[in-house]
């Protein structure tokens, strides 16, 4: 199967690879293509990025989430347009595990086969730019690095200087990018602002990705994309007659979702409707609820305020409806949220209260589920990750919880997973398809609708 494609990479965090790629997404359209994002590692926000850009829902590459074989069978099905391009994460070279170069850009760009595109921060260098060029392309026998983007050029000399050392590799340049701090894309929680509903950061992206476009040889970039290696072709998995409804809350304080959840849940049989925590005052009729991550601590004071939908929700649970949360969604489902010393009153249904420290939980994470619950109907291994700056205090003593962990911080020593009625809510993130959890929330959502 043919797939023209390219990979973004970075020689480390923080060198503009979401500004570039969104550059490169903007100047592919103005040449007639349409483009598929992806983004590699667990990232919920680049995505959004990217797909604000593209006009196209963007998919994540994960090796730990998903296994090799779910990324390459991911990448081939969603691969629906004229040019895939995938974002990359962290250094090039970086992955799961200190040595390892498992889970990292480059396994990734290995598995699709994929050029790369590798993006430097020339701003402190000059002449040594081209042993850090050497260093990433020999460090592995095959680098498949294809271009350099340079990016943060000074001046004219300091362009010079770095072309004229670069010249000994024999990579083709296809970027220089001026130093300019207005075309950094803003950040919070390491980048982690959602596009969602936010015009004044889609009105941004698109005004940078113009700008920096023009400093691209994009003639080359499509030179590079051109005459891929043939991928397996790959038939899309059939769809199951809707046979139940999930209520999932999706607005600027829950928005943290992988699309292949989403549409894992879909496949499986569910008709998934829509709701806002923050505006609606109920949420739709359904058989099951999905209440993903986000930053329900920056819209504290609004989802205090609805005090209405808050009592349906835990009214709801009481009640047994199937309900599944992850890191934000478990927040909300405690009985406050303290940030910036004000305390914010949630749902209530867990006995508990979320604080926001200062210190950044982010790990992949792996465990075994000791208990049967809503998204398993067996115990087995499993592997995630979780990305938080709160922890829960004041949990009771009585609290059940799901999940072992063997990797991670989870809720409580290690634990993670709490369980209440028919609820299940957690600070890992899980992607359906590493089992059969979408299967196994439907079946329990369809039998909660026949109860």
């Amino acid at each position: 199967m043919q797939i023209p494609r390219i990979v973004l990479a970075g020689t480390t965090s923080g060198v503009g690879k979401t500004s570039i790629t969104c550059s490169i997404i903007h100047a592919l359209q103005k040449r007639g293509y349409s483009v598929q994002p992806f983004k590699v590692g667990p990232d919920y926000i680049d995505p959004s990025y990217l797909s604000s850009i593209s006009k196209r829902q963007a998919y994540n590459l994960d090796v730990w989430l998903m296994g090799k074989n779910q990324v390459l069978d991911s990448f081939i099905v969603n691969s629906k347009s004229s040019i895939s391009v995938i974002e990359g994460v962290m250094g090039y070279y970086d992955g799961f595990g200190g040595n390892s170069n498992y889970a990292s850009t480059h396994h990734v760009a290995s598995i699709t086969k994929s050029p790369v595109l590798l993006i430097l921060d020339a701003s402190k260098t000059a002449r040594s730019i081209a042993a850090t060029t050497l260093g990433f392309q020999k460090f592995h026998r095959n680098s498949r690095i294809a271009g350099i983007i340079l990016n943060k050029i000074g001046s004219k000399k300091h362009e010079f200087l770095c072309k004229t050392a670069l010249e000994k590799t024999k990579i083709p340049i296809i970027g220089i990018i001026p130093k300019n701090p207005t075309l950094n894309l803003e950040s919070r929680h390491l980048g982690l602002i959602s596009t969602l509903d936010n015009n004044t950061l889609k009105i941004q992206i698109e005004k940078i990705s113009k700008i920096i476009s023009k400093f691209l040889d994009i003639d080359q970039i499509i030179k590079i994309i051109t005459n891929p290696i043939p991928l397996p072709q790959k038939s899309k998995s059939a769809y199951k007659k809707p046979k139940t409804t999930i209520a999932v809350a999706l607005d600027t304080s829950f928005n943290f979702y992988y699309q292949n959840n989403l549409e894992a849940l879909r496949r499986e049989g569910a008709n998934l409707k829509f709701f806002s925590p923050i505006n609606d005052k109920k949420i739709p009729k359904c058989d099951g609820l999905y209440i993903g991550g986000g930053f329900p601590e920056v819209l504290g004071n609004s989802l205090e305020k609805n005090i209405t939908i808050k009592k349906v929700i835990k009214k709801l649970a009481e009640d047994n409806l199937p309900i599944y949360a992850e890191c934000g969604g478990l927040m909300y489902l405690t009985k406050s949220i303290v940030s910036d010393n004000k305390n914010y009153k949630m749902v209530g249904l867990f006995d508990a209260e979320t604080k926001m420290t200062k210190k950044m939980r982010l790990n992949y994470t792996k465990g075994k589920i000791t208990q049967k619950n809503i998204i398993s109907d067996k115990l087995h291994y499993f592997q995630g990750h979780e990305f938080h700056y709160s922890q829960l205090d004041s949990i009771s003593s009585d609290s059940k919880f799901a999940y072992d962990l063997e990797i991670g911080e989870g809720i409580k020593k290690h634990q993670d997973g709490l369980v209440v009625h028919n609820t299940l809510a957690s600070y890992c993130h899980l992607y359906f398809d590493s089992s059969n959890y979408a299967q196994i929330f439907v079946k329990n959502c369809i039998g909660y609708s026949r109860s």
